[in-house]
């Protein structure tokens, strides 16, 4: 997900801003901009050798990028110090930006948000693709397999999922009500890119294909390094105990949260210019079960009974 600022406050409010510029497109809720760019994005061209990392918004696909990225290019840690946005560019990114209220902003919003598409476009394979896009707004060439490219899904427990996104919905003004609206928002399938096990399910259904990854947030807390030798093992890169070390140190929380080629950081400093908050920050807390210390219990249970309505006989768990 991307910056998206209103230009006066005092217009509407954020949570009708929201709705004023999303819409279900193919039983997705989505920026109606993303009806600019859809054919684009349907008849894309696949290359094979490219890798795509997939998501719902907020469940690790910044730690995903930075990890599939450093293992496609042989742990090249100075490479890396290039803002991810440019080494792992979204294929939809333009469609998900309003554009800001002072020209001044537009000179902070990088080139691969500008015009996303071409950007990929130019880019020398393999590229690292992020896209929050579900299965079936991905490429023809993908849903109808007449190109496989490699696809790694990262998926987390929808609670922290929700708390998160809440947090970032309020960091790019899109959202100003209560966690508890969000929450019932988020259930109704009125966030950007959902429903969310409409996102999430039909990656799992093909979580044995050869060229599909499924991983889970929780699986990189518990064991970051038996998911890297995972991770490696499906791109096909060999990886020592050292370099797994090495790799794993990068990819703390504590690392990743100071590290501004990954932390966006512009990001921040851009919502402060629209209203300043020290709240503010990309990277929160990172942790697994953080929901229990944010939903109160009724909602834990409206969660809980959701979740089980649509994910029984799927064999699909989380923490």
């Amino acid at each position: 997900m991307l910056p998206i600022f209103q230009k006066h406050s005092s217009e509407l409010s954020d949570l009708e801003n929201a709705d004023k510029w999303s819409q279900y497109i193919n039983g997705v809720f989505i920026p109606k901009r993303f009806l600019e760019i859809q054919d684009r994005v349907s008849n894309w061209e696949v290359r094979e050798d490219d890798v795509w990392i997939v998501s719902f918004p907020k469940t690790g696909t910044t730690w995903t990028q930075e990890m599939v990225w450093l293992i496609l290019n042989d742990l090249d840690y100075k490479a890396a110090e290039q803002n991810l946005l440019k080494r792992s560019p979204q294929l939809e990114a333009s469609a998900l930006v309003r554009y800001p209220w002072l020209n001044l902003m537009w000179t902070w919003i990088p080139q691969p948000i500008t015009d996303s598409l071409k950007y990929v476009k130019n880019q020398k394979s393999p590229v690292c693709i992020k896209t929050h896009l579900p299965w079936n707004l991905l490429p023809k060439e993908i849903q109808k397999k007449i190109k496989k490219p490699k696809i790694i899904y990262i998926s987390r427990n929808p609670k922290d999922t929700c708390i998160s996104y809440y947090h970032f919905s309020r960091l790019i003004k899109e959202f100003d009500g209560s966690l508890e609206e969000f929450c019932n928002k988020f259930l109704a399938g009125n966030v950007n890119f959902a429903p969310f096990w409409n996102h999430v399910l039909p990656f799992w259904k093909r979580r044995n294909d050869s060229n599909i990854l499924f991983l889970k947030f929780e699986e990189l807390k518990q064991d970051l390094p038996g998911a890297i030798r995972k991770t490696a093992t499906f791109l096909g890169k060999d990886v020592s105990a050292d370099q797994v070390d090495q790799l794993a140190k990068h990819l703390s929380f504590e690392s990743m949260k100071i590290n501004p080629a990954v932390n966006y950081d512009w990001l921040v400093k851009l919502s402060n210019l629209y209203k300043p908050d020290e709240s503010n920050a990309f990277m929160r807390q990172g942790k697994v079960g953080g929901f229990k210390d944010a939903l109160t219990p009724e909602m834990i249970i409206k969660f809980d009974e959701w979740t089980e309505e649509c994910i029984k006989g799927t064999g699909l768990t989380y923490p």
